[in-house]
């Protein structure tokens, strides 16, 4: 139970860092990086950082088959996911971009069952549900969604972007209980690294990098330290003690932390309906996260058991 917590805690903080984001990282693209830049630089130093700290962690040693499902995974989770989101939001709106993210603990729970057979229980069902009605409330008090014509390839993109890193949370979960966290987010961004550098290079050597002040170079610091290294790091950790379904529902937070956020820097007025919305989504949370009554006393006598 003391490792779940901690795995809760760790998703929890990844989710408050990506809600954060939302504000600091506002003013960096288009207006002085393109979107493939900022991917390469927040792929290729995330993944120096990961190998830099490998003197400082237990050595293991990754068995052959993880590490082809590994760079499968990376695929989804860094490549893909990535390019598809920025891609995607520069082609139709943030709103719409929004909305269209809530669906990844959907798009995970779908996985989960397919892939490593992972048991729905209506609680968690209803858990899902509430903090999707929840964050999609939430989104759509700051804005409306547009069905313009011209979004509807941008909104494919995103939706391909969360279906992507929905897949990412499911694959990776069954290699998280051989390794440490560190050990696999090392091979993550390695791979990641090879997919983005081509993709991405082109554009960055175009770039006017003098050119960038110094407050959005500790934006881009932020994004790539804490939203990049840090986030990642702490979701993967999580995924050790946690299924990819209890991981995916904090996603819902992240509406409601960017509109703590933007309250501190006083750039919103607090609402009734994000008071109800935020209320909604906390108890969806809680539905999923939160395990019945006998299912604790069964995990307490196994542990015991085990013990003995």
């Amino acid at each position: 139970m003391k490792n779940r917590y901690f795995a809760l805690a760790a998703a929890f903080t990844a989710n408050l860092i990506y809600g954060i984001n939302f504000v600091i990282a506002k003013g960096i693209m288009p207006d002085f990086l393109q979107p493939r830049s900022i991917i390469l630089l927040r792929v290729s130093i995330a993944a120096l950082l990961f190998w830099l700290l490998k003197p400082f962690v237990r050595p293991e040693k990754i068995h052959k088959k993880h590490l082809i499902r590994i760079a499968f995974a990376s695929f989804f989770g860094v490549a893909a996911n990535q390019i598809l989101f920025f891609e995607g939001l520069n082609l139709t709106t943030p709103i719409n971009a929004s909305i269209i993210m809530v669906g990844v603990p959907i798009a995970v729970l779908i996985f989960s069952q397919i892939l490593v057979k992972e048991v729905i229980t209506s609680r968690k069902l209803v858990g899902i549900l509430l903090g999707s009605a929840g964050a999609v409330f939430l989104i759509l008090t700051s804005g409306e969604v547009s069905l313009k014509p011209g979004n509807f390839l941008g909104n494919l993109l995103i939706l391909g972007n969360a279906s992507s890193y929905a897949l990412y949370l499911v694959l990776i979960k069954p290699v998280m209980r051989h390794y440490q966290a560190v050990t696999v987010m090392r091979w993550i961004f390695l791979f990641g690294s090879a997919y983005v550098i081509p993709l991405t290079l082109s554009p960055a050597l175009t770039e006017n990098w003098t050119s960038i002040p110094v407050n959005i170079w500790l934006s881009i610091g932020y994004v790539i330290i804490f939203t990049t290294f840090l986030a990642y790091l702490l979701n993967n950790y999580s995924l050790r003690h946690i299924h990819p379904s209890t991981n995916s529902a904090f996603i819902y937070l992240q509406p409601v932390f960017a509109s703590f956020i933007a309250l501190i820097f006083q750039k919103d007025q607090l609402t009734l309906e994000e008071i109800f919305a935020a209320l909604v989504i906390f108890t969806g949370v809680y539905f999923v996260i939160s395990k019945p009554t006998n299912a604790l006393i069964s995990t307490q006598i196994v542990n015991n058991q085990n013990k003995l």
